[in-house]
């Protein structure tokens, strides 16, 4: 009994320490430095070989500004058999905030010289010094170190500092020498080099890093400098020279084309369908197993699509059905299937060709999650033929078939989506209320903006008309008929002033004026918007959406300025904030880091 007793005391001794330490904590970071040091007094009884809490201590003292019973404390625990060598800085930093400079570089000097005796400590003196931005002592510390045994790695600190002090060839350095002795460091390192570098090959911390590989390459000819120069082309978009470096670890591992699928997937998508192609032909010509050939000749096959005149249609469907030929019509090719009547139906105009095709493959032993993708795909063909009601049924089986992923949150929202453009305002609104408490984060935002849109133009409207009207735009927008859906739109704008849905339709009608290369045209929605709805939801859209035309296709630098610098100071909150700060430096001329 008496043993369970002084368990159960001391647990409760265990919690009360606990407890002062946090409370002490926040009076400390409160400013309330008399209760704070109270309590660390208390602390420091009770677990006298707690540095932290002795630390914790000092540090109210100097708030405090009694300095002298922090010298006093400090130069007792030092006086010790075994001091614990960070105070030495302590007791230094304890001088510096007095002015008394010269004392304090004394006691930064035992404390080095007590690490050059006692190296296991380099560590925590390293870290004390850096904590006080003493950062040229920290540097001696760890050098030091390392230089009289090259098995301790104090890389990842060294880099850190240099980068503090901005010294960035030093940084560089460092963290090169770290990859090398540590290669899993290697995405946290192109982390941390994101800090300083940018899309311009001319930034000078660009050109820095990209000497500093260049120069242990012809050191030490190790894939892992390749392979930073490839992720560093990738950066600034020059994927011909992210290119030469993949072919170079290719041939000297040889084993996988991993890395460089990888290139042509991010060029393609990057639009360099150029750069793209020529990569995923070197691809397709040396993969030696059939499911990487495939899959490169997918990527080329979009490519050729998006470099593709309608006159070269033909010869597309041509080359897919020859590779279908080739590689059958099974699990093994659905994705390139998937891709295939994509084309046919919103580029070569063959919905049904398409909707038959898609019919047959969901007959395929397929898996689970294929025979789920390819029947999302199939609904929205039929939704983009006005097929509404077969097209819910495919998205239900959706939903059916892999209940707990995200593709029946997709699929489900689209299950709304179909009911707005039916005109099934209230069904729509039913499934979106769902998805709002459940979806994926991105699904969740859709679904709270149609959900929106349609119950406050529910409120004014009870026939609902403007919202049909901007429902059928909507649908002649994903349908590709941007003509017939503007004149829709100016027609709601004309004839159904003051709706609630007017904001919208005007953010609407800008975009399809862009995808008509009308651009003048839609600067006037925007700006228009912007003068009625400033304090609207979709007024941050408006602005950035500006903000690009001016960039982009105005050429109005100063604009597009003006446009990204009324976010950043206006709509702290916006999706768009990190986006328009990055463009209004860069239009500013900040170097971007």
């Amino acid at each position: 009994m008496r043993h369970f007793l002084a368990v159960i005391l001391f647990f409760v001794g265990g919690i009360s320490i606990a407890q002062n330490d946090l409370l002490a904590k926040n009076y400390f970071e409160q400013g309330e430095y008399e209760k704070a040091l109270s309590l660390y007094k208390k602390l420091v009884a009770q677990t006298p070989g707690n540095n932290n809490y002795f630390i914790g201590l000092i540090k109210t003292y100097q708030q405090l500004e009694q300095f002298q019973e922090a010298e006093s404390r400090l130069e007792e625990r030092l006086n010790t058999p075994r001091p614990a060598p960070d105070l030495f800085v302590e007791l230094g930093h304890n001088f510096t905030l007095q002015q008394q400079d010269s004392l304090a570089n004394v006691q930064f000097r035992k404390a080095i010289d007590f690490v050059k005796q006692n190296p296991v400590y380099t560590y925590i003196v390293g870290r004390a010094f850096t904590e006080y931005s003493l950062l040229d002592e920290a540097i001696i510390v760890y050098e030091w170190s390392m230089q009289t045994d090259p098995s301790r790695d104090f890389y990842l600190q060294l880099a850190q500092i240099y980068g503090e002090k901005g010294d960035l060839e030093k940084m560089f350095e460092m963290y090169l020498s770290l990859i090398k002795t540590n290669p899993d460091f290697g995405n946290s390192i192109k982390r941390s080099f994101s800090q300083y570098i940018d899309e311009d090959p001319l930034n000078e911390s660009n050109q820095m890093l990209r000497k500093a590989l260049l120069k242990k390459l012809q050191q030490d000819p190790d894939v892992l400098y390749n392979e930073l120069l490839s992720w560093l082309f990738i950066q600034q978009k020059e994927y011909k020279k992210a290119f030469v470096q993949e072919k170079a670890i290719y041939t000297r591992r040889g084993e996988t084309l991993e890395g460089l699928i990888d290139l042509g997937r991010i060029a393609l998508e990057d639009e360099h369908y150029g750069d793209a192609k020529e990569i995923v032909q070197f691809i397709v010509d040396r993969a030696s197993n059939i499911p990487t050939k495939i899959e490169a000749y997918q990527q080329l096959m979009l490519i050729e699509i998006n470099l593709a005149d309608k006159k070269d249609f033909p010869k597309i469907d041509q080359q897919f059905k020859e590779l279908f030929q080739t590689y059958g019509n099974g699990r093994e090719t659905y994705a390139l299937q998937l891709d295939y009547n994509d084309f046919l139906a919103y580029q070569f105009d063959k919905k049904e060709e398409a909707i038959q095709n898609l019919k047959a493959l969901t007959k395929q032993d397929l898996s689970v999650y294929q025979e789920a993708r390819v029947k999302l795909k199939l609904a929205d063909i039929l939704v983009f033929d006005e097929r509404f009601n077969e097209a819910l049924i495919y998205y239900s089986q959706v939903q059916n078939k892999v209940k707990n992923d995200v593709l029946a949150q997709e699929a489900r929202f689209k299950v709304a989506r179909t009911s707005y453009f039916k005109g099934d305002f209230q069904w729509a609104q039913v499934q979106l209320d769902v998805l709002k408490k459940s979806a994926s984060q991105l699904i969740a935002n859709d679904a709270m903006q149609l959900s929106l849109m349609i119950s406050d133009n529910s409120l004014e409207d009870s026939t609902q008309t403007a919202l049909r009207k901007y429902a059928k735009a909507d649908l002649r927008d994903l349908q590709h008929h941007y003509q017939e859906a503007s004149d829709i739109l100016k027609d709601l704008l004309l004839n159904n002033k003051g709706e609630a849905v007017e904001d919208e339709a005007l953010l609407k009608l800008g975009s399809i004026y862009e995808k008509l290369h009308e651009y003048p045209l839609a600067e006037t929605q925007y700006l228009k918007l912007i003068e009625l709805y400033n304090d609207d939801i979709l007024a941050d859209d408006a602005h950035f959406r500006l903000g690009l035309l001016y960039q982009n296709q105005l050429a109005a630098p100063q604009k597009a300025k003006e446009q990204f610098e009324i976010i950043i100071f206006d709509f702290e909150d916006s999706i768009y904030f990190v986006e328009a700060r990055k463009r209004f430096r860069m239009l500013r001329g900040d170097e971007i880091n």
